[in-house]
């Protein structure tokens, strides 16, 4: 049957049906949803429990009565739909969520059937559901084809009927009243899985239900994790107690509710309650009526065509959506998907297409009418809905003449201008990769700051040359110029670039010219390399690849800072690295970390600058490491100087493809080559890509004293003891219990038990109170260990091996401290480490991370050095901790004597390390202590201002100081 609701009725639609919007912080789904409905003229009330009203948005759209309440969670629904339910006027009613479309006819259709049909309590038809990409919709098979017709008289058979192909009626048209009464009756708290079950139960047992031949709704579907982890099958099926008891108590509770159900007493509605849960659990598990099958895709990359739809296999001709109208809908849905944006996968893979187009319309010192075109072109074909994009390519037709075109794609603009927008680069600039593009803008240096810059290298002869050591082995013309696009467009002009090619240079060309071409093949590259490092008179080499693209201010900053830096033989920088997908991700280098070096190649071995004296003296990149050159180079300066030389600097300098985990034989061959210069027969391994572990094999099996602290903490304490007696694997070690005075007597009595068991736990009793750090150091006075392991009381072990983990460090001769791997109590991430930020706080590095997540570029799955571990596990050698006069008892009684422990051993030219090989749960927390704060940042200013340092620079940090370099 064809409806003509609106038409047909004397009353209008507004008077008659109401359309509930549920929202929750989707700002950007309201304003979509809002549009679409503003053409159906019903009621819309929107309940929107965002954080921040959008009752200014809302107030666009005539007719549309907006409610802000923040009162109520995103988990509190029931308490919003209830609030809101109560508050409609219609006779009929329909709930609609932000990122769904619900089909003008198939609203008018079910209530016309609603009002010719008095005893039918709700109406609707069949869903669709979408899945919206960047440039692509997915269609979804939601619903298969059932009875449709749920009308038996008697209600308790209507409702088995409705459970065994059960088809949410949440989104149907309904009777306003039946709604009202159940949310009434709906008990608060009530989980979302048990209101979609009692929503039908309901609605069926006191009302019949219509499933119209029709499409109804094309709805978004659900990816990734549900935000409240529902699962209606699960609370029906599962059949542990707790499942069972919560099944027994709702069939109480629907037995209980006025309801058509004639001739059964309470236990009868109860056990039919019961039977709809089994009926229903098993229409899902066999998959009666609900679905999820991919139909077709539709992409839209041609502004001047329609929509391309491409047909997986198998079709469902029963349904019914194959007619040209339902797919004429489906094309104005899919205008307002891709113009108004809205999803979050959409975004994440829109990101990179929005990076390339702003990319793409940025000017070039070389551009031509052509080379304009032809990005304006590449541009529209990555996403054809940037009003930007298409308005430069619309009036660049114009000027060209195409008329026909022009006013086609003016049109096509027209038609995006018409609805709510952001602008391609505003929606850019909300994303991780815009926001890192507008951080590289906002470090250029003014134009009197260049000025000053200028005047300033005139006077030092242009400050140092780099010679870009540019690498072509595939021959890629494209890539090459984008590489010399962004140089020719940067602010230095101090470099040369030399490309090493496999094809044929386009023009002859010498060492002397900016640009000098020089043929090679993948056997011959490195030699010729090297013999073009010997011959060059720049200062500074970089080795680069075509495609990397240079920002704008990197090689400025460079040689402004270099021109001070003469001991400097190899500089890191920060850089902007191209995921696979094409979006932007900052790497910003810690400084120098050599175990990070050691452990990481592909975070900390890539795009060094390297001062050309340097590289030659080291003989050169080595072709033997052809897939770890600079790694391979970075180790051997090491070998001849240490770390001396070896800088960071704070700039980003390139945007490069973020490195391919691949084959790391080349890199763990070098790391055992440099090994062994330094007098280790250690075993390097490659347990994940990308990344290497160094087992230094040292023949000594030391003892090792744990010092654990006691003060009337017996439960914690027991936990902690037990599981280091129970899992750990190392045999040479001790337990020493500093007793703080304790007075509780089953504290008192477990201690005597430990000490008398004469095992591995000794038990030092103090006869007063003293600080903690004191204590820690009478015990470690009385430590027969050559290692020292501080360890929290509340902290439990959790590998077996992390004592020889700790060991593996800590007996390294270049080594001062090492921490483990902290937990907290929900198994999170507690810290890799303790880092000293630039408003002078103590912070855990990378808190609450998973346990298991192993970071960027597998960051928290290697071994690294950092300023300071935390004393909840830490390890140092027992002579090292007298030298240093262990703990300070003054300044750090009771906080941050572990950090200061650290700066003390760094004071005398030893490393801190971190590693993950040695994992401890523990559950106490940072100590705070304002005065012990200051007297730490007084006593090490100089190491904590060098420790942030390049390490605190944010996407959103402001300009670059750039007249401070040259001052």
């Amino acid at each position: 049957m064809q409806g003509n609701f609106a038409a047909d009725q004397a009353t209008p639609l507004r008077e008659r049906l109401t359309l509930v919007v549920m929202t929750h912080n989707r700002q950007a789904f309201l304003q979509r949803t809002l549009q679409y409905y503003q053409d159906y003229p019903c009621s819309i009330l929107v309940l929107d429990s965002s954080t921040e009203s959008a009752a200014a948005m809302a107030a666009q759209y005539p007719g549309v009565e907006y409610l802000h309440l923040p009162q109520f969670s995103y988990m509190g629904l029931q308490a919003k739909l209830t609030y809101g339910v109560n508050l409609v006027r219609t006779p009929y009613m329909a709930f609609a969520a932000d990122d769904d479309f619900l089909l003008f006819d198939g609203m008018n259709q079910s209530l016309d059937f609603l009002d010719a049909n008095p005893d039918y309590g709700l109406c609707h038809g069949y869903c669709l559901n979408y899945l919206a990409q960047a440039t692509q919709v997915l269609y979804h098979r939601r619903n298969k084809k059932v009875r449709e017709d749920y009308a038996e008289p008697r209600a308790e058979q209507r409702l088995l009927d409705f459970m065994g192909e059960f088809i949410p009626p949440f989104y149907a048209i309904t009777r306003t009243a039946l709604l009202q009464q159940w949310f009434e009756l709906l008990p608060a708290g009530t989980s979302f899985e048990w209101q979609e079950i009692g929503h039908a139960y309901f609605l069926l047992t006191n009302a019949k239900a219509r499933l119209l031949p029709i499409p109804y709704a094309v709805r978004e579907t659900n990816y990734g994790v549900s935000e409240h982890n529902t699962e209606v099958y699960h609370v029906l099926a599962f059949t542990d107690a707790k499942a069972v008891a919560e099944r027994e108590r709702y069939a109480d509770f629907f037995a209980g509710l006025p309801t058509a159900i004639e001739g059964l007493d309470h236990a009868g509605r109860r056990q039919l309650a019961l039977d709809s849960f089994a009926t229903m659990a098993d229409g899902l598990l066999k998959g009666r009526a609900l679905t999820l099958e991919l139909l077709w895709v539709s992409s839209w990359a041609d502004p001047l065509k329609p929509p391309v739809r491409t047909f997986q296999p198998v079709q469902y001709v029963e349904m019914p959506f194959y007619n040209q109208a339902f797919f004429d809908q489906l094309t104005a849905f899919e205008f307002l998907i891709h113009a108004m944006p809205a999803g979050r996968l959409q975004l994440q893979e829109l990101e990179p297409l929005l990076l390339r187009q702003e990319q793409l319309l940025q000017p070039q010192a070389n551009d031509t009418p052509g080379t304009v075109w032809s990005r304006l072109w590449d541009a529209l074909k990555r996403n054809a809905f940037n009003r930007e994009v298409v308005r430069g390519l619309a009036e660049q037709l114009r000027e060209r003449g195409d008329t026909e075109d022009s006013q086609a794609l003016f049109a096509w603009l027209e038609r995006l201008n018409s609805v709510p927008h952001q602008s391609g680069r505003q929606l850019l600039g909300n994303m991780r990769s815009g926001r890192l593009l507008d951080w590289l803008q906002a470090r250029k240096p003014d134009a009197a700051a260049q000025g000053a810059i200028a005047e300033h290298l005139a006077l030092h002869q242009g400050g140092p040359q780099f010679g870009i050591l540019l690498l072509d082995l595939d021959n890629n013309q494209t890539a090459l110029q984008d590489t010399f696009d962004s140089l020719v467009g940067g602010l230095s002009k101090a470099f040369r670039i030399m490309v090493f090619t496999t094809g044929e240079p386009p023009m002859a060309t010498s060492l002397h010219n900016t640009l000098h071409f020089i043929k090679v093949s993948r056997e011959d590259y490195v030699e010729r390399i090297n013999q073009i490092a010997r011959q060059t008179s720049c200062e500074w080499l970089l080795l680069a690849e075509a495609g990397d693209q240079f920002t704008a201010t990197g090689l400025l900053r460079a040689g402004l800072e270099l021109m001070n830096a003469p001991e400097c033989r190899a500089v890191a920088v920060d850089e902007i690295q191209r995921q696979a997908n094409g979006a932007w991700h900052e790497l910003l280098r810690p400084g120098v970390n050599l175990d990070l070096l050691q452990s990481n190649p592909a975070l900390m071995a890539r795009h060094w600058l390297l001062r050309r004296e340097a590289l030659v003296e080291a003989g050169g990149f080595d072709q033997q490491f052809v897939d770890a050159l600079e790694y391979d180079l970075l180790l051997r300066l090491i070998e001849r100087g240490g770390l001396n030389g070896l800088a960071h600097l704070d700039e980003p300098l390139l945007i490069t493809a973020v490195p391919q985990a691949g084959d790391d034989e080349h890199a763990r061959q070098a790391l055992s080559r440099h090994l062994v210069s330094r007098g280790y027969k250690a075993q390097v391994s490659a347990p994940q890509a990308g990344t290497l572990r160094i087992d230094y094999r040292h023949v000594e099996r030391p003892l090792v004293s744990i010092l654990l602290l006691s003060e009337d903490n017996l439960e914690p304490l027991q936990r902690c003891v037990s599981s280091i007696l129970q899992r750990t694997r190392y045999a040479r070690y001790e337990v020493l219990i500093a007793d703080n005075a304790s007075q509780s007597p089953q504290l008192l009595e477990w201690l005597a038990q430990q000490q008398q068991a004469a095992g591995k736990v000794r038990v030092l009793q103090s006869a007063e109170r003293l600080s903690p750090a004191a204590l820690r150091n009478a015990a470690a006075a009385q430590a027969q260990g050559e290692y020292l392991v501080l360890l929290a009381a509340d902290a439990e072990v959790v590998n077996a091996n992390w004592v020889e983990s700790l060991l593996n460090q800590a007996q390294r001769p270049e080594v001062g401290v090492v921490g483990a791997k902290l937990l907290d109590a929900k198994g999170k991430l507690g810290q890799a480490g303790l880092l000293l930020t630039a408003d002078g706080q103590v912070l855990p590095a990378f808190a609450g991370e998973g346990a298991e997540a192993t970071g960027y570029l597998q960051r928290l799955a290697v071994e690294q050095n950092c300023t300071a571990v935390s004393g909840a596990c830490l390890m140092i050698g027992s002579e090292l901790y007298r030298a240093l006069q262990g703990l300070d008892e003054q300044a750090f009684a009771s906080a941050y004597g572990d950090v200061d422990l650290c700066l003390k051993a760094a004071a005398e030219g030893l490393l801190t390390v971190w590693t993950p090989q040695a994992q401890v749960r523990s559950f106490s927390v940072q100590a705070e202590d304002p005065a012990a704060l200051a007297a730490l940042r007084d006593k090490w200013s100089a190491q904590w201002l060098g420790a942030v340092q390049g390490r605190d620079l944010k996407p959103a940090s402001a300009a670059f100081d750039w007249l401070q370099l040259i001052a």
